[in-house]
């Protein structure tokens, strides 16, 4: 039986789409090994989100050709795409494939295999304009399952090289969608998570169908699907229609991940980015009346070209106006090929860490203010994995709908099912809790109360 053995670099996305290529190569009689093992293929799935993302990208791949020179070394994912020649370049690599056309992948690595050449199988990915359907019915490691629904942005942020690596906005036939979340709640998932490139962007290509239809199907005509979450939405995707969808909504969960960037204007707009400080903030708080108690997480770039002490500031005081539930802080990193790359007046490092330190400091207040509220609160969690931080046994962790990490005493087969569970103390960037009991079996007692 020949054996492949996978190593995903970067996002949600590209450990969704693994997974999908891993179901080809299982049709085709293959064994999954581990990457560190000797191997007949190894798959790499790349990022090239920043310089280091291809720098990190690299070395896995020759990490790959050391371990066994004579296997075959294919390399995937976003790098790929947009710097093909650059990969082909490493001795060793024998098959090359973007970000779409993975269907493929295993007839180029047969194809190399007779006659030794190496194959570069990367097409322009702005002519695309149709979703690589990528079927993944079950996760090799997870208990949360992803779900990939849209492809691509259009979005050209000036920081950012995602559309040149992904293409356009494509969005997955909602059938398709409807399917797949009911063969994931089949394998017994609970939760899925819709995943993306710009994932709320669902149905921007489509003609009378858009996000908050899918929303309103998946709640309606999956079977026994309890929570939905949304893995990332713009401020300007929170129309209307989906803030009523989510204020009538059973499954979605009371988090939504809302990407910031930057608390000042006049950042945001050589951000490029498609909204003002007001907005946004109008949308957060018809977004928290519709949803009490919601968790809002977001990302922010501190440093970008050009940010003064004062524009850092006007971010620092947005923030404190909004209450984030937590905080993705990063340094303005130059990605080449990104217009921001070339900007004059680019921030210092000593600058934007101390920056970095600032907002991680405030994140971290605002965590532990938000984790407060629930305090004393039975909350539903999903326990995923042992902690193995500690002495004591049997402390798992969880995330509750509200997007709180807790650690509690629990049993193995507890892995994956909602539990009930107290918050005791509450932290971060975990929570203290107590198990009350299992929410899908009643009738089990409470077993480990004692």
């Amino acid at each position: 039986m020949p054996t492949v053995a996978f190593h995903t670099l970067g996002c949600k996305v590209n450990h969704y789409e693994t997974e999908g290529i891993w179901q080809k190569f299982e049709t085709e009689g293959y064994e999954r090994v581990d990457f560190d093992r000797t191997s007949d293929v190894y798959v790499i799935n790349t990022c090239t989100v920043t310089n280091t993302g291809d720098k990190k990208s690299r070395q896995v791949i020759r990490r790959a050709i050391r371990k066994n020179p004579d296997a075959v070394v294919c390399v995937t994912g976003c790098y790929a795409q947009t710097s093909p020649g650059e990969i082909m370049e490493i001795p060793g690599v024998d098959v090359v494939v973007g970000t779409q056309n993975r269907g493929k992948m295993i007839e180029y690595i047969e194809a190399h295999k007779k006659d030794r050449q190496p194959i570069n199988g990367v097409t322009n990915i702005m002519k695309n304009r149709v979703f690589e359907e990528m079927d993944v019915p079950a996760f090799t490691d997870r208990t949360r399952a992803s779900l990939k629904i849209q492809e691509g942005c259009n979005n050209f942020c000036t920081f950012c090289i995602i559309p040149w690596s992904r293409g356009l906005l494509r969005s997955r036939d909602p059938e398709n969608v409807l399917k797949q979340a009911q063969q994931l709640v089949h394998a017994g998932y609970k939760e899925i998570v819709l995943t993306g490139i710009h994932t709320a962007g669902y149905g921007e290509d489509m003609k009378d169908y858009n996000f908050a239809k899918l929303l309103r199907e998946l709640e309606t005509k999956v079977d026994g699907l309890k929570r939905i979450r949304i893995s990332s939405i713009e401020a300007s995707q929170i129309t209307d229609e989906v803030i009523d969808v989510l204020d009538q909504s059973e499954k979605i969960v009371r988090h939504l991940h809302i990407p910031l960037q930057s608390g000042s204007d006049t950042v945001l707009k050589r951000m490029r980015r498609k909204y003002s400080t007001d907005f946004y903030k109008m949308k957060v708080e018809k977004i928290k009346r519709a949803l009490p108690g919601l968790a809002i997480t977001s990302d922010v770039i501190v440093g970008f070209p050009g940010e003064t002490e004062e524009e850092f500031m006007e971010t620092y005081e947005f923030i404190k106006e909004i209450g984030y539930s937590e905080l993705h802080v990063f340094p303005f990193s130059k990605r080449t090929g990104t217009p921001a790359a070339r900007m004059s007046d680019q921030v210092d490092d000593d600058s934007k860490n101390e920056r970095v330190h600032r907002l991680i400091e405030l994140s971290n207040q605002q965590a532990k203010q938000y984790a407060s509220k629930y305090e004393g609160e039975v909350l539903e969690v999903i326990p995923e994995e042992r902690s193995d931080e500690g002495s004591e046994e049997n402390i798992f962790i969880g995330y509750t709908d509200n997007y709180l990490k807790v650690k509690f005493h629990a049993t193995d087969d507890m892995i994956g099912k909602i539990v009930r569970v107290k918050i005791t103390k509450a932290g971060y960037p975990y929570n203290d809790g107590q198990f009350v009991r299992v929410m899908d079996e009643p009738h089990i007692k409470d077993k480990i109360s004692s």
